[in-house]
């Protein structure tokens, strides 16, 4: 089991004298001057510690026997599983097997597709490039991609970076998503949607997309003249040490700690090939990672790297930019659901606590492609992210993350 955990004030202290102690005795170098740390303070780190280690192994214990169940049941072959509170990296590691039928073990460094967990990455990306002043969101398509048209020119005109991250710019749903899984480049779908009758005029409807929402990495590489994974690895990737992203098939292929997907027959479960579809809408489903990395990612969401991106920056994403209305999502089943939106490349979810009638916030999105299926939810207000990756389709994932939340709660209660 993986196990991470950043200093705390106080740790850091105890560390600074204990360093400057030893070294007055091998110096002749001016005595370093700390801050006093009074016994009060140290017991309480001490205990802090103890606190944190306890409901680190407790929370080990509820989710290897949540997902052990699981997977005896057949409902699952394989998790990572990643779980953030503050600065601290709390649980990465994975349940079950990379493969039906092999032996290997998923671990926190195991591989899985994203699939539209990748929209969550293209959001923030353009929030960044925006807080550059390098685009906006009121920018028209037309302005970076001529060639675009949706209904008539007056429609096409009134269709911004805004309504294509939103899943609003009036495109039934999932249009040109065949063109996507055909492998075309973005360059020639874009052209092609004056064959698509707009639904509603641009703002007015949420309908959910792949290529148009992938046209954002269009627009991104024409005003940086880099494309989108270039963007992200430099920007993100790399300076939050997410080592085991990629973002194309040869380099799934070549990822010797991969999942493999599976599909579910009567006899059980199958094993997939792992398919060259979503790299070339890679803003919308073609990204590859563990649960380490999203572990890191959902700590970075959560504001504490803001060397990397400001907060108020970030806060943009999270924006509801249109309502959720219809109430078939499993989503909005959950226990305490209210409300729900759609920001950039995020779903905002208003819930309220059962016992205390406080609401609550989630920032949500679900993943699905070649079999993979996935949840990342992140609750601002507890300083929380969970995230799951199975290589499967299972039913739990309608599920799950409430259930690890509520089984968070119960650890945290229960160690205090």
């Amino acid at each position: 089991m993986r196990r991470f955990k950043i200093l705390s004030g106080v740790s850091f202290l105890v560390l600074t004298y204990i360093l400057a102690t030893a070294s007055s005795f091998t110096s002749s170098e001016p005595e370093v001057v700390v801050p006093t740390v009074s016994p009060e303070e140290l017991l309480a780190e001490k205990k802090k510690s103890e606190i944190y280690k306890k409901r680190q192994q407790g929370l080990h214990d509820a989710l290897k026997a949540y997902f052990n169940k699981a997977i005896q049941a057949g409902d699952i072959v394989g998790a990572g599983v990643s779980i953030v509170q503050g600065d601290s990296i709390v649980i990465s590691e994975g349940f079950g097997k990379r493969s039906i039928n092999a032996k290997a073990k998923v671990d926190g460094e195991t591989v899985f597709r994203l699939g539209s967990l990748s929209k969550g990455f293209a959001g923030i990306l353009a929030a960044d490039l925006k807080a550059e002043g390098k685009l906006s969101w009121n920018d028209k398509i037309t302005d970076y991609i001529p060639e675009f048209q949706l209904g008539d020119r007056r429609n096409t005109d009134k269709i911004k970076l805004a309504h294509i991250l939103s899943h609003t710019s009036g495109t039934p749903y999932h249009s040109f998503t065949n063109l996507v899984e055909a492998g075309l480049p973005m360059e020639t779908i874009a052209t092609r949607f004056d064959e698509v009758k707009p639904i509603s005029k641009p703002g007015h409807q949420y309908s959910y997309q792949n290529a148009m929402f992938s046209l954002s990495q269009e627009v991104m590489l024409k005003v940086t003249g880099t494309d989108t994974k270039t963007l992200l690895q430099d920007r993100f990737f790399k300076p939050l040490g997410m080592e085991t992203v990629s973002m194309n098939h040869k380099d799934l292929m070549e990822t010797e700690n991969v999942a493999m997907p599976h599909s579910k027959r009567r006899s059980g479960w199958r094993t997939l090939p792992l398919r060259d579809r979503y790299y070339n809408a890679v803003a919308a489903g073609g990204i590859n990672a563990s649960s380490l990395d999203m572990a890191k990612w959902m700590r970075f969401l959560l504001g504490h790297n803001p060397e990397i991106m400001k907060e108020n920056a970030l806060q943009e994403v999270f924006e509801p930019f249109i309502s959720v209305n219809n109430h078939r999502k499993y989503y909005q089943r959950w226990p305490g659901h209210l409300q729900s939106s759609y920001g950039y490349g995020w779903r905002i979810h208003k819930f309220q606590e059962s016992e205390a009638k406080k609401e609550f916030t989630i920032w949500h999105h679900g993943g699905s492609v070649n079999n993979f299926r996935n949840e990342i939810a992140v609750y601002p207000e507890a300083d929380l992210g969970i995230c799951v990756l199975l290589n499967g389709n299972s039913k739990i994932a309608r599920t799950v993350i409430p259930d690890l939340h509520e089984i968070v709660k119960n650890t945290y209660d229960q160690f205090q």
